[in-house]
């Protein structure tokens, strides 16, 4: 029999991985990773109850996940710091290489991405020195308020067609969301294609650009955004 010390050292190791084993939590995750969010403001970008949200919250706090802090009568989340972006990466990572149905369900959810050519962070940053795109976070404005990749202009999906006359012309365009398995971006692609322009989708999201160490911005300019670091 196992030891049962050994055993009880797992046991937390393991707090973590339970923590991830919903895929509820999980979208919660996506959607703190974007910055610092109320429950009310959680439950809503989910399409949740507020009490499973609150529920499902206190869950990824308890694993460390997520931190807490009480305004008022709110109580709002944000990540415990950069490393549970990592994580999430990496377990997205490995599923997609290892189950074959994530590839199935992505295409289903997302539609066949490849053949919109996304483009790396690395060569995003490459043309933003260059002043040749223009970039474009078709997140919610209160996510684009909270981060957004420096430089970026906020044209939130459901408002794009209605306002692609802000769009400087004969620039190319880059549009990121949330994150790789993030639908917003490639529907904002597969509109402006349509409307005649040059566009692309980021590879990946804002928490994966603001992992990289790549400039960030808050507030609907451009001022520096501070490390996220654990709430207090």
């Amino acid at each position: 029999m196992a030891d049962a010390r050994k055993l009880a050292l797992y046991e937390q190791f393991s707090r973590v991985g339970k923590a991830l084993a919903n895929p509820v939590r999980l979208v919660l995750l996506d959607l703190i990773a974007q910055g610092e969010r109320s429950v009310e403001e959680l439950a809503d970008a989910a399409g949740m109850k507020v009490g499973n949200t609150s529920a499902q919250l206190k869950i990824l706090a308890a694993a460390g996940l997520v931190s807490a802090r009480r305004s008022s009568v709110r109580v709002y989340y944000r990540l415990a710091d950069e490393t549970v972006v990592a994580l999430v990466d990496q377990v997205q990572e490995l599923a997609a290489k290892r189950i074959a149905d994530v590839h199935t369900a992505a295409d289903e959810y997302l539609g066949d991405v490849e053949v919109l050519e996304p483009v790396s962070q690395a060569e995003l940053a490459r043309r933003l020195e260059r002043d040749d795109v223009v970039v474009v976070d078709v997140r919610p404005a209160a996510e684009y308020r909270a981060a957004h990749i420096q430089g970026a202009i906020n044209l939130p999906n459901d408002e794009l067609v209605e306002r692609l006359g802000e769009l400087p012309a004969g620039l190319d365009v880059v549009a990121y969301c949330r994150g790789r398995y993030c639908l917003l971006a490639p529907e904002a692609v597969r509109a402006l294609r349509s409307h005649g322009f040059r566009a692309w989708p980021l590879a990946d999201g804002l928490p994966q650009w603001r992992r990289a160490g790549l400039p960030v911005a808050r507030g609907s300019g451009d001022s520096p955004s501070p490390p996220l670091t654990a709430a207090s």
